[in-house]
């Protein structure tokens, strides 16, 4: 009986979630509230409240979700050997991640970086990217390889979000990019 109560809460959870993502995206974090959530969710500001207090909870668990994915990347680089396959696997999940439903947090994320940079959030998105960066360069590599990775992981970004002037399919655009990183970072062309 109280599983429905439990998936109806849930589900409300990730609407607040996914309203306030569009609302971040759309007029960004600092001009976002917990108001304006509540209103394009149709509901009162005391049911968004009851799931989240601030609008800084609600980013925090959004850009928990999302390093909890790249962790699982960065974990599974980890647990095969370093070469060509391993950082063109961590691409391609890489990749993966920045599409579908994430492809609006990263834009944000991208975008909004002077609002979210000092906020603890901020600083763990910080530190992943560096592991992830890290299982990228080929270790003993120095510098260059260090800036090939994240040259590679920017080209993934890029390929995502900021090519949608250019006349093809997210598909396309990931495809695109994900052989420009493959390239920047060594890894082997499929």
């Amino acid at each position: 009986m109280h599983e429905g109560r439990d998936d109806r809460r849930t589900d409300t959870r990730e609407q607040i979630r996914t309203v306030a993502l569009d609302l971040f995206a759309e007029q960004g974090y600092d001009r976002s509230s917990l108001r304006e959530i509540a209103e394009r969710l149709g509901v009162t500001k005391a049911a968004v409240y009851y799931h989240f207090k601030t609008k800084e909870e609600i980013l925090v668990s959004l850009i928990e979700d999302f390093l909890a994915r790249v962790d699982d990347i960065v974990d599974w680089a980890a647990s095969r050997p370093p070469g060509e396959a391993t950082r063109d696997g961590v691409l391609c999940r890489y990749s993966e991640l920045l599409g579908g439903r994430t492809i609006a947090l990263t834009r944000f994320l991208h975008e909004g970086q002077a609002s979210i940079r000092d906020l603890a959030a901020g600083v763990e998105m910080r530190k992943r990217m560096e592991r992830l960066t890290d299982v990228l360069a080929a270790p003993g590599q120095g510098l260059e390889s260090q800036l090939r990775a994240r040259v590679a992981l920017i080209a993934l970004h890029v390929g995502m979000f900021a090519g949608h002037d250019v006349d093809a399919t997210e598909q396309q655009r990931r495809t695109a990019s994900l052989q420009i990183a493959r390239e920047l970072a060594g890894a082997p062309p499929s």
